[in-house]
């Protein structure tokens, strides 16, 4: 079997896919734009080659890398860059190439463009907030007029929270329209709720393979656009409520053969039109890994690598693994570089060295989203977990 990964590299800890891959005998090529002698050992030890190109933004560049490849190795089976950056880059590749094992660019719309993803939210059976997709500014309050303020707003084809704001008057709203962006936008009714994640893996059926959820307590466009602290963590036990609602979204969207991470709402008050408190609303989907290190938290959680598990699924449609097993809640916090906390980093290892598993300086690219420094660890309850980001995220006052 012959595997195209774009971007190996990057995040630092997705070597590990192609390294899986290698494990079950796969031929691993990567295409990146990081010089091949800049590339960690671990990663160019699970690559059969690399093809470095100046810019993955280039698709020419990228054609002409997987034309040689093809070439060199013969039809290209599997091509993938497990980023949500790269999905549209993907499919392209994909339909150009004949590769029949992802979406293609009849399928991709279904899982990048936020609107499109409502229609298979309503064939899963899943609720959605009400939207609009932005035209222009008398349209825009005739919206508002009906779900009321504060409104979300944010590109239809975007990544994470990035270019998202919340509208919360008339004032903001002109403001919007006045510098109104070149790019699609979609306008949605505010949620007052809590994020939670089902993240996992599925076959080529869209059974899941492996499954998982995490929980965000502050929104991440808060996050984002507020730089406050970034912390959340994974769960033993997922509701009954949201798994019902991760399979049933999994199975409408277009999603054979892939990591996956849906986003949800669970309503903190009723909302007249909406729902009532404790309902699940489906937020957004993304048919990749969740961000950042968050497979790697996976892994520490049920003491198992998501890396194999993917790779089974790849060449066998299996994962091989013990899917009862999950001994573990892991947490992520992170520090803001201009922050003051209590704690200091010689502080929380002398506390909880026992249970920090990772620590480092976040790169640029995901630090506004992660923070500038994180830690991870993991312990028996969520209650644990909790009371070890509290002591990390606490600040000095004033």
């Amino acid at each position: 079997m012959n595997f195209v990964f774009l971007s190996p590299n990057f995040p630092k800890t997705y070597y590990n896919f192609t390294q899986c891959l290698k494990n079950n005998g796969v031929t691993t090529l990567g295409i990146g734009d990081e010089p091949y002698d800049q590339l960690s050992q671990e990663c160019r030890d699970s690559l059969t080659e690399y093809y470095k190109v100046n810019s993955l933004e280039n698709y020419d560049e990228v054609f002409r890398a997987c034309a040689f490849f093809s070439f060199k190795y013969g039809k290209i089976d599997w091509l993938e860059s497990n980023n949500e950056y790269w999905l549209l880059r993907d499919a392209q590749l994909r339909t150009d190439f004949n590769i029949t094992t992802g979406l293609n660019n009849d399928k991709i719309d279904g899982i990048k463009y936020k609107s499109k993803m409502k229609e298979y939210y309503a064939k899963a059976g899943v609720k959605t907030a009400r939207y609009h997709l932005v035209t222009n500014l008398e349209e825009g309050l005739a919206f508002i007029a009906e779900v009321g303020y504060p409104v979300i707003v944010k590109p239809d084809n975007g990544v994470g929270a990035a270019a998202t704001y919340k509208l919360k008057n008339e004032d903001d709203t002109r403001a919007f329209y006045e510098h109104l962006p070149k790019v699609s936008y979609i306008m949605e009714e505010f949620i007052n709720g809590t994020i939670v994640s089902y993240d996992g893996i599925c076959d080529s059926d869209r059974n899941i393979i492996f499954e998982t959820s995490h929980y965000f307590p502050d929104p991440v466009m808060d996050v984002v656009n507020d730089q406050l602290d970034m912390w959340y963590y994974s769960r033993k036990q997922i509701p009954e409520d949201l798994k019902d609602a991760g399979r049933r979204t999994i199975k409408a969207f277009e999603s054979n053969s892939r990591f996956f991470h849906c986003e949800f709402f669970v309503l903190n008050e009723d909302k007249e039109g909406l729902g009532k408190k404790g309902e699940i609303f489906g937020l957004e989907v993304n048919m990749r890994p969740p961000g950042g290190y968050t497979p790697d938290m996976m892994n520490y959680a049920n003491d198992i690598s998501v890396y194999q598990i993917w790779a089974n699924m790849v060449c066998y449609d299996q994962g091989y693994f013990d899917p009862e097993q999950r001994p573990y809640v892991c947490v992520f916090a992170s520090q803001r570089r201009n922050g003051k906390y209590q704690h200091s980093h010689e502080e929380i290892w002398a506390n909880y060295g026992q249970n920090i598993l990772t620590y480092e300086e976040m790169p640029e690219v995901l630090s506004g989203a992660m923070g500038d420094f994180a830690f991870m660890a993991r312990f028996e309850t969520e209650e644990q977990a909790i009371a070890f980001a509290h002591y990390v995220l606490t600040r000095t006052e004033g």
